[in-house]
């Protein structure tokens, strides 16, 4: 699946350095985009704002690994209007956070999460789960056509 692409939405830049270098190390070459909130991953997805006209491509991306703690807009809001549009509805979202609250856990697949992922703190652990999730939802997992 070399051209599907992943949506970051991250809004700490140390972290995103981490993910893009765990991806790199698993050589998945695939295309990263990086929304560090909640509003700029909507305005990509739907291509409103600076993403309105030539600046981002109206294909969606493979996978989406998102936080739930994020400035302007959090995670479970921008999962909600992700699945109540039509054109998203069915892009798999993966939770990817720090929080260990059963009841975030709870929220996100009420919310429409097709998994939830715990950071590990420990550096090497971080790795290699970026890397699995990647691997999973670029070359394992088999979404629908119509998506």
């Amino acid at each position: 699946m070399d051209d599907a692409s992943i949506l970051l939405v991250v809004d700490n830049p140390d972290e995103v350095d981490l993910m893009l270098r765990a991806l790199q190390r698993r050589n998945i070459a695939n295309v990263v985009m990086v929304a560090r909130d909640g509003v700029e991953a909507l305005d990509y997805l739907f291509c409103r704002g600076k993403f309105a006209r030539g600046g981002a491509s109206t294909k969606l991306p493979a996978v989406i690994l998102l936080d739930l703690e994020l400035p302007k807009l959090g995670g479970l809001e921008v999962l909600k209007e992700i699945r109540a549009n039509a054109r998203t509805s069915m892009l798999p979202v993966v939770i990817f956070t720090s929080s260990d609250e059963e009841e975030d856990v709870v929220r996100s697949y009420r919310s429409g999460a097709n998994s939830c992922v715990r950071k590990p703190v420990n550096f090497a652990e971080f790795i290699s789960a970026v890397a699995q999730l990647g691997v999973y939802w670029l070359f394992l997992n088999r979404p629908p056509r119509s998506a």
